[in-house]
């Protein structure tokens, strides 16, 4: 299995969810002010696009099987900041979530989906 190019807009397969990851999902819900008595993310997919990454995440919600689907976008600096700043080249902001599908099973695969404006 292959890594895809640099914004090649693929969605790379599902894997398991990385300390990095967990840590924004967490950041993400604090900000949303969301709160579940479970909140633990468990898989994740990735597509990179030209100045901005996608995230699909799962998110076990509950006891029992109970999850949710969370689209994640984060933005590169250099597309977000004020005309005239002088944000650094790797400096990113933690990503706005852009969708979430509930209620879904823990044995549901991620599919992106459609995000509705």
């Amino acid at each position: 299995m292959t890594t895809p190019p640099p914004c090649s807009g693929e969605w790379i397969p599902e894997k398991p969810v990385t300390e990095e990851m967990e840590n924004m999902c967490i950041r993400v819900a604090k900000q949303a002010g969301v709160h579940f008595d479970v909140f633990i993310p468990k898989t994740y997919r990735v597509q990179i696009l030209c100045g901005a990454t996608n995230f699909l995440v799962k998110v076990k919600v509950g006891v029992d099987d109970k999850c949710l689907h969370v689209m994640l976008c984060r933005v590169m600096a250099s597309d977000k900041v004020p005309e005239g700043s002088e944000p650094t080249e790797t400096e990113e902001w933690d990503p706005s979530v852009t969708g979430v599908q509930y209620p879904k099973a823990l044995s549901d695969p991620l599919i992106p989906f459609e995000v509705k404006h």
